[in-house]
């Protein structure tokens, strides 16, 4: 029965350097079984017309779901299916299309082994990953990955431990040989992660945030600088742009223009913005990438750039767009 009670002079910190040595010794084993079955799973996995489909159980199930995860936002379209289920209608997700990934460090795990025959009817290409290449997995599969290591981390020797990290890593190596094979690209990887900061970086355009319509700030070119002023304000951009009434653009004026005006003694209640404003302005089209937008900002050291398609002012892009956007 365990024992409630600490002992004194008991040291997390030597267990947990001795799990982490334990399981290191078995990922430096699993290298031998980077071999000729290691290339005939990519290669079957490569051709699939249809999905990779991973199955275990247990906590081979739990690696099994991230293995599948991996594979899906690697280029690599795969789910997980628990064997339970499959047993019980969900087997009719498989195609003929399909390679089936079926794991079990036994290689003998009763809800995996039911359902061989029935893919085996269907012609399914079966990769099994197991410890023992003799087990009943194992000589059933069309390609048997190893993933046999020298003991569990467990000082039983019974909770799942190094065995289960040697299959994750297994299943990271496949995963990543097939991104390299497939020639998979940033750009492909933030298609499949929209929501996540790489995905808003590569995906987001200058269109999708820019100031449209009613909220560009702008005057003409027969203002004065105070009106211009008060544009600044209103808009609270830092900036405006000088434009005639079809919106065809004739220079900008920014709050380091102000600076710089004041330097020179300009009278801002007697100057006109044509006087004093900076002609043409750095310009992006709508569809520019937004962190392509940003890098250009940052080159020139500049907070605002103008969006327009030629001469013809379409919108404003700011710094602090980019921030709340999530592309900073």
């Amino acid at each position: 029965m365990a024992n409630d009670i600490l002992a004194s002079d008991f040291d997390f910190q030597a267990v947990g350097r001795e799990v982490l040595k334990t399981e290191r010794e078995g990922l430096e084993q699993l290298d031998q079984y980077i071999n000729g079955d290691f290339t005939r799973a990519c290669e079957k996995i490569f051709a699939c017309t249809g999905k990779v489909v991973v199955m275990g159980m247990g906590k081979s199930g739990h690696i099994g779901r991230k293995m599948a995860a991996t594979f899906a936002s690697t280029g690599t379209p795969a789910f997980f299916v628990h064997p339970g289920e499959a047993s019980h209608g969900d087997l009719g997700m498989v195609s003929k299309q399909d390679v089936v990934i079926l794991i079990s460090n036994s290689g003998e795990a009763n809800e995996i082994l039911s359902l061989i025959p029935v893919l085996k009817r269907l012609a399914i290409t079966l990769i099994c990953m197991t410890a023992n290449p003799e087990s009943t997995m194992g000589k059933a599969a069309d390609v048997h990955l190893c993933v046999r290591v020298p003991k569990e981390a467990c000082p039983l020797g019974l909770a799942p431990t190094s065995s289960t990290t040697a299959v994750l890593v297994m299943g990271d190596a496949l995963a990543v040989a097939l991104l390299e094979a497939r020639g998979f690209t940033p750009e492909d990887f933030a298609l499949s992660h929209p929501g996540g900061a790489l995905g808003r970086k590569l995906l987001l355009r200058v269109s999708d945030i820019m100031h449209s319509g009613d909220e560009i700030p702008h005057v003409s070119r027969d203002a004065s600088l105070r009106d211009a002023l008060l544009e600044i304000t209103r808009k609270n951009l830092g900036m405006t742009v000088i434009c005639d009434d079809l919106m065809k653009i004739h220079g900008i004026f920014t709050d380091g223009d102000l600076r710089r005006i004041f330097d020179m003694g300009v009278n801002i209640n007697t100057a006109s913005i044509a006087d004093v404003m900076t002609t043409g302005g750095v310009r992006v089209r709508p569809s520019l990438l937004a962190v392509d937008a940003l890098n250009l900002m940052q080159e020139k050291h500049i907070t605002c750039v103008m969006v327009a398609d030629g001469d013809q002012l379409l919108g404003v892009l700011h710094m602090h767009d980019m921030l709340r956007a999530g592309v900073v």
